[in-house]
């Protein structure tokens, strides 16, 4: 079934977050016991609950989206090119962005949104981030009544696992894996928060997700057995 869909019916994406505020001490008291009671499995008591803080940006309740990256096979005759764009910013303008992409370009029951870990992060995260700020799901990640064989997602993680409930890959170890060459990246997802708020550096941000979108892509085509993207056949727009 990999085989047979058409790559440019595909859209790759990733999402990067970071916590609400900067710190602990900036959430109101009510939120602040809310992210205790909400983190304390996880934590347990190794961390008290200002030092996990660091750690807020993956929950949807906690953190918010400052970039969304995505990418699209395009194709001409013998060529391919893998076209790349990103979303990033201020989150309620940049949800809108996206979820216009989604609405004008990818809306038919064809399409298909892919992502690594997709479904137990990246759609989640941002369907629940757009209904906080107020907003309307797109078909897309409005799963509401859909039976599991309708709903247009796709997980390179999942698709690794064949079946294996239990199993974990990161999208680097996968990448390394299955021979595909890193790109040279001078951070990983556990700096996104001080990049972000010390160093104010979204644009280090943009690169790094734009790298795993396109790394996603080359997965995928890894898992179909298809020869990997080359430097020239990707354009950033």
């Amino acid at each position: 079934m990999l085989y047979k869909l058409n790559l440019e019916h595909i859209l790759f994406l990733d999402i990067e977050t970071v916590p609400q505020k900067p710190n602990f001490a900036d959430l109101d008291e009510n939120t602040q016991m809310m992210w205790e009671q909400k983190s304390q499995y996880q934590r347990k008591d190794e961390f008290t609950p200002e030092e996990f803080y660091e750690r807020a940006g993956i929950w949807a309740e906690f953190g918010k989206i400052i970039c969304i990256s995505v990418g699209y096979f395009t194709s001409k005759g013998d060529s391919r090119n893998f076209r790349v764009t990103s979303f990033y910013g201020e989150e309620l303008e940049l949800l809108k962005q996206f979820k216009q992409l989604l609405q004008e370009h990818f809306n038919q029951t064809r399409h298909l949104l892919c992502a690594h870990n997709g479904k137990e992060f990246d759609f989640p995260y941002i369907a629940r981030r757009m209904v906080i700020n107020g907003m309307n799901l797109p078909y897309k990640l409005d799963l509401f009544g859909k039976k599991p064989w309708d709903v247009p997602h796709l997980d390179t993680m999942e698709l690794w696992k064949f079946g294996d409930y239990k199993h974990f890959t990161s999208l680097k170890l996968l990448a390394h894996v299955l021979g595909i060459p890193s790109p040279k990246e001078d951070m990983d997802g556990s700096m996104v928060k001080g990049v972000f708020y010390e160093e104010d550096d979204l644009d280090r941000i943009v690169s790094y997700c734009e790298l795993d979108v396109v790394t996603t892509a080359q997965v995928f085509l890894k898992l179909r057995n298809e020869e990997l993207l080359s430097e020239e056949e990707i354009k950033k727009v």
